[in-house]
């Protein structure tokens, strides 16, 4: 089905995006041009991009996203692969529940109507997607088979369900995440959020945290700052488990408590323990204590994420106790403070206030000791200068000189100063927090960090009284959540049999879609005859789990289930042709908890035998954010009410600087507030729909690969966009003027001229750094930059001649190529124009250079006088250095400026520059 150029218009030359896009479309659509299947002889590539949030439309993030990813695709479509990419729905979540709650609609209806809107907006960009794989996550043909991996996973005790301190929102009725919780309330509320411990479900992903630290280290594909981010997520530290054995205010024993220290080195330094207030000897001192007990259900507010935790002002009540310390065996207060975590560790921790410093700010609000037991390399030098000078007026001197052990160095008056001095500073002005030489501890003193771990570790073990450890910041995955509009948890509850989960052959569990909302109560919960149910062990009489699986459950499988559209398991055979994912694309905002948990569901997967391969996508592609201007009016209460600017007016002077804006509605000023991240917050977000209506979409898709690297954030400037429709209208004319021609000669190489030569070398040189910018650097901007610049010599280019019109025939033609990844709803109709029949799908490959095009007849050196440019030459790629120096000196420009100057001295760089010296 060919495109007929001339019916775009009564001007064969004018460029009309609407219909030749929507030509174009109807031929892909027609002859399903982007399904795929796994029988082709071709290497196959899996680009993907991270699935969308059924939002309602389309924003100019996921305009760059899937733009960046067709690049990719069509680029490798034409390089010979068997290119798959595929396209779905992140379906559930709350902000459907919310919607749900406003409009006064059913999530399902809501999200549906959101989903055909958006593909028909992704099919307006001409994305070359493989629709025949399209699913949405809130389809039970989707989440049976999670549902099935869950029920197996908790046979195999890799899911469980325990008491977990949560983020709880008392309107929303619902845990919230970290990130929702903004200045200790709930982001959609505002209400305070309290800590609750409720049971929650669990994945065991600490199971496999140092498979995935070592994971990383097998990704060269991957962005360093998103290894870099994952490897501080999974936090690996070595240390040692050490027993504080615990009495009451009475002195009888009690539980001792065990803490995870990654610097036993400072054990003597240790002044107080502080607990969880939810651990159970906090628990238990606060049934006898009021005044703690208040001060427990105090803490219960605010959010429990560990950013928090740091940035709080740091509480804490002592509860009386005394634990007692394994070396000394001092006494120390026992303190309940709210920035220990029972989900963390061990729920206590070792108060070290002269080497930590959030330990230092604690003891300086409750006035407990501060200890220096590091103290710097610097220090340990200092003793020693001071110890040789006092060797000579004190023969008790030499025998600590003669000692290797620096312990003995500190017995010494000269130590005894020089730490004292260095402990005074640690004492008034914070934590020293680095490693040293080991003071005021005892037998400890004079060791450094590696030798006081193993002595430590070796004693307590040998004790019982510790042992060495290796813990990880990670922590198991919650995968509960309290709301309805997610994937129902397959367990069912029952008074004799407990938890058990839901026969796979029973499954799907289905969420009921026909819902009304009351409140904030989840449907589900509030639904007593989809609760009931009876116990697939013994019969009786039972209720089913209303929880829902976190949306990340959806999200971190999806790519495999791709591979394997309508397969009766997870995934088949199918997967093991397409997987790994070849490009993975999507924001740097993800880097933590999307792709951490996509590489762990990858090896339930593997471990299931549904996958081969260790890692779900061989190369990342972390697109920046999308930036726009903003602008306000403020208003009487201190808010500011934010103006689209599609609405503003920028005012210049008369030499086109900015001095202010107006709006366009009324007139009246408006505040210009800087450039941020298009957000419906700030009213920046620019409507996909009305650019591509105004421009059409090749020319969206040409300014978002343009205006910045794919890496880097790009502003939005309708300017630029408009830069680009006048790059396609003028590519347009040019082709369509050529192909009015009566005929178009092949290149006979002999036969070309100087100018025709240089003409073609240009071409081939960007055939070359094109396929070099799309395939292995992903630079799409400097792509398209040498391509304006070859068009530009091209419109120059005015030889009429046989051979003229051969390589102007060639340059166009190569060109069309070479934009097709980017534009290809113009590049598919002037293909046509220019006489092919085959289509810009499979069956073109991608121009490759002519080496023979490439090698240069002649050289452009620039010259230099004395540093500063004065002329060029063109001179044979062969010439000889004497006559490279002849033509410089005889160049009309350098030769005015060396008039009654001797030339003292003549630099030839090859290839590149003549720098004269003269004077």
């Amino acid at each position: 089905m060919a495109t007929d150029v001339s019916s775009a218009s009564t001007d064969p030359r004018a460029y009309e995006p609407a219909l030749v896009e929507a030509g174009a479309q109807r031929f892909w659509t027609g002859t399903r041009a982007f399904e795929v299947s796994e029988s082709s002889p071709k290497p196959k590539y899996y680009c993907l991009s991270m699935l969308p949030y059924p939002s309602g439309a389309l924003h100019m993030g996921h305009v760059r996203n899937y733009t960046i990813g067709d690049v990719i695709s069509r680029y490798k479509r034409m390089t010979g692969h068997n290119v798959l990419q595929p396209m779905g729905w992140d379906a559930f979540g709350l902000p459907a529940e919310n919607a749900a709650i406003k409009n006064n609609t059913a999530p399902a209806k809501w999200t549906y109507a959101n989903i055909a809107h958006m593909k028909a907006q992704l099919q307006q960009m001409g994305y070359a997607i493989d629709w025949s794989r399209e699913f949405a996550t809130c389809q039970p043909s989707y989440y049976v088979h999670e549902q099935r991996m869950f029920v197996r996973l908790m046979k195999q005790g890799l899911a469980y369900r325990k008491n977990s301190v949560v983020n709880w929102d008392p309107v929303d009725q619902t845990v919230l995440a970290n990130e929702q919780v903004i200045d200790g309330r709930g982001w959609r509320t505002g209400a305070l959020v309290e800590k609750r411990e409720i049971p929650q479900w669990f994945l065991k992903i600490t199971d496999y945290a140092q498979e995935l630290l070592d994971g990383l280290d097998t990704l060269p594909g991957w962005p360093d700052a998103v290894k870099t981010m994952q490897r501080n997520w999974i936090g690996r530290s070595e240390g040692l488990e050490i027993r504080f054995d615990v009495r009451s205010a009475a002195g009888d024993a009690l539980e001792p408590v065990t803490v995870f220290t990654t610097r036993p080195d400072t054990l003597m330094g240790v002044t107080f323990v502080s607990i969880a207030a939810e651990h159970p000897l906090a628990v238990a001192a606060a049934r006898t204590n009021a005044e703690l007990a208040a001060f427990i259900a105090d803490l219960r507010s605010g959010g429990v994420s560990e950013a928090e935790l740091e940035t709080q002002e740091k509480r804490g009540m002592d509860t009386g106790l005394r634990a007692v310390h394994p070396l000394s065996g001092e006494e120390l207060p026992v303190f309940v403070a709210n920035f220990v975590l029972m989900n963390y560790g061990t729920g206590a921790v070792m108060g070290v206030p002269g080497h930590d410093e959030r330990d230092w700010a604690f003891a300086k609000n409750y006035e407990l000791p501060i200890r220096m037991v590091i103290a710097p390399d610097e220090v340990r030098d200092a003793i020693l200068e001071a110890a040789k000078h006092l060797a000579r007026h004190d023969d008790s001197m030499t025998v600590a000189l003669g000692e290797s052990r620096a312990g003995d160095l500190y017995e010494t008056r000269a130590a005894v100063e020089v730490v004292d001095a260095f402990e005074r500073n640690v004492l008034d002005t914070g934590a020293w927090t680095e490693k040293g030489w080991i003071v005021n501890s005892e037998e400890l003193d004079g060791m450094e960090y590696a030798e006081a771990f193993e002595y430590l570790a070796a004693r307590f073990e040998a004790e019982g009284r510790g042992r060495r450890r290796v813990n990880f910041r990670l922590r198991d995955w919650g995968v509960s959540r309290q709301r309805y509009w997610g994937c129902p948890i397959p367990v069912i509850y029952c008074d004799a049999c407990g938890a058990v989960p839901v026969p796979e052959d029973q499954l799907p569990v289905v969420l009921p879609e026909d819902v009304a909302f009351s409140g904030v109560s989840s449907p589900i919960k509030s639904d007593p005859e989809w609760r009931r149910t009876t116990c697939p062990s013994c019969g009786a009489a039972a209720e089913r789990e209303t929880d829902t699986f976190d949306t990340f459950m959806e999200s971190s499988w999806y790519y495999a289930r791709y591979t394997s559209p309508g397969a009766e398991t997870q995934v088949d055979e199918r997967a093991k042709y397409w997987l790994p994912v070849d490009q993975y694309i999507g924001g740097i905002e993800h880097a933590i908890l999307h792709l951490l948990y996509f590489r762990f569901y990858h090896r339930l997967l593997r471990d299931a035998g549904l996958v081969d391969g260790d890692e779900p996508a061989t190369n990342l592609l972390t697109q920046g954010m999308v930036i726009a201007d903003t602008f306000y009016r403020e208003l009487d209460n201190g808010a500011k009410d934010w103006i689209n600017p599609a609405d503003v007016e920028i005012d210049r002077d008369e030499r086109g600087k900015v001095i202010g804006a107006h709006s366009k509605v009324d007139g009246g000023r408006v505040q210009i507030g800087g450039t941020e991240k298009m957000s419906k917050s700030k009213n920046n977000g620019v409507d996909p729909q009305t650019m591509v209506a105004k421009f059409g979409a090749d020319t969206v898709r040409l300014f978002s690969m343009f205006a910045a690297p794919p890496e880097q954030s790009l502003e939005w400037n309708e300017a630029g966009v408009e830069g680009m429709a006048r790059f396609l209208r003028r590519f347009w004319r040019e082709v369509t003027a050529h192909v009015s021609q009566p005929d178009h000669p092949e290149v006979d190489a002999s036969q070309l001229d100087a100018a025709q030569k240089a003409l073609r070398r240009q071409l081939h040189e960007t055939i070359q750094k094109v396929g070099d910018d799309y395939g292995r650097r992903h630079s799409f901007n400097t792509a398209i930059a040498s391509l304006m610049e070859l068009l530009n010599a091209v419109s120059k280019f005015d030889d009429m001649s046989e051979q003229g019109r051969a390589v102007r025939h060639e340059a166009l033609q190569t060109m069309v190529l070479l934009l097709n990844p980017v534009t290809p709803h113009v590049c598919h109709a002037l293909w046509q124009a220019l006489g092919h029949a085959e289509t810009l799908l499979e069956e073109v490959p991608f121009p490759q250079a002519d080496p023979a095009a490439l090698v240069r007849h002649a050289l452009t050196l620039a010259v230099q006088v004395n540093g500063k440019l004065r002329g060029t030459i063109e001179v044979p790629v062969d010439i000889a250095r004497e006559a490279i120096e002849a033509a410089a000196l005889a160049e009309p420009g350098v030769a005015r400026f060396l008039d009654g100057q001797v030339v003292r001295k003549v630099i030839v760089v090859p290839g590149k520059i003549v720098n004269i010296v003269a004077g």
